[in-house]
């Protein structure tokens, strides 16, 4: 993600000590995404992942690390948390806590073709059916009450139209509750950017740090959003069934499900039309860092009110 700690070489050097990973090769700061700081750290033992958390406390990694501890242990394409000397997974390195994940190859895609697509949805539904036997539980910090507190926040600086929009959209979503659907272990930020693909194959899903306990299917409509919008921000209709007949050749939809479907692509994209406005509006300063367009996810809103057809 964006640099917004800086870690010394020494520094670094120094916190390798706790682990059995050999000296310290190269260290370099990953510029990408929007909330905490990551580098690459090549050793030579091997290459890995380093992430400092800028928001999360240290008291709270637990639930983050052994999910994903559990689900590759499970077969689920992830990152594998790297425990040190004293068995633990993430300590304090330059005043934050820290981790170190395996480095997975394969690499992201800007433009998914549908059997990718497929693939994700597969791999999706192969971990919410992994993550039932996960004991871990975490409310999502970012559901309803969030985004209904923080569109107050952002209102006075958004002009009258889109103001008006995020409003009703809010008042929408607070008059449904989806509380009798499946719900589980959810990624809660499956973007393009946090999948790594070999060719159609899943090479690993990776960011993990706004996983959750939430709807099962408001995970699937969040990938939906990114994975099959096109560049006019239409969600692209092969790539759109691609997934979801992935997802469902490994997990089927209930009755219910499909039923709230439409209602679900919405909330997905106002979750993510919220949080980039917040981060617009109240950036993080940080060393290396950049704002996602908050426009994309209030057109993709825009077009789901309008929607007919939703690929199920």
């Amino acid at each position: 993600m964006s640099v917004y700690t800086t870690v010394s070489h020494d520094q670094m050097q120094e916190w390798l000590k706790r682990y059995t990973l050999g000296q310290l090769l190269d260290l370099q700061g990953i510029a990408s995404g929007i909330t905490n700081t990551n580098y690459f750290v090549t050793t030579t033992h091997g290459r890995y992942v380093l992430t400092l958390f800028e928001a999360l406390k240290l008291q709270e990694l637990p639930y983050y690390l052994t999910l994903m501890s559990h689900l590759a242990r499970h077969g689920v394409a992830c990152p594998a948390p790297v425990a040190d000397n004293t068995d633990q997974f993430a300590s304090m390195l330059a005043g934050k806590p820290a981790c170190l994940v395996s480095c997975l190859d394969g690499a992201d895609v800007a433009q998914p073709t549908p059997a990718q697509c497929r693939a994700v949805g597969e791999m999706l539904a192969q971990m919410h059916i992994a993550g039932a036997t996960f004991p871990g539980k975490m409310a999502n910090p970012r559901g309803p009450r969030w985004w209904s507190e923080t569109a107050r926040q952002v209102h006075p600086h958004m002009d009258e139209d889109s103001a008006a929009l995020l409003r009703e959209e809010v008042q929408f979503q607070d008059s449904h509750r989806f509380d009798h659907l499946p719900s589980g272990v959810i990624h809660a930020d499956l973007f393009r950017d946090n999948v790594l693909l070999n060719g159609d194959r899943i090479a690993g899903f990776i960011d993990f740090y706004y996983a959750c306990n939430d709807i099962l299917l408001y995970d699937l409509a969040i990938a939906v959003n990114d994975w099959a919008r096109n560049d006019e921000h239409n969600i692209d209709d092969e790539r759109a069934a691609a997934l979801l007949s992935g997802y469902q050749s490994e997990r089927k939809l209930t009755s219910e499900e499909k039923k709230a479907w439409p209602l679900m692509l919405r909330a997905a994209a106002l979750r993510f039309w919220v949080s980039r406005l917040q981060d617009m509006y109240f950036p993080m300063s940080g060393e290396m860092t950049y704002t996602k367009d908050p426009g994309v996810f209030q057109a993709v809103l825009k077009r789901h009110r309008l929607q007919q057809h939703h690929w199920l």
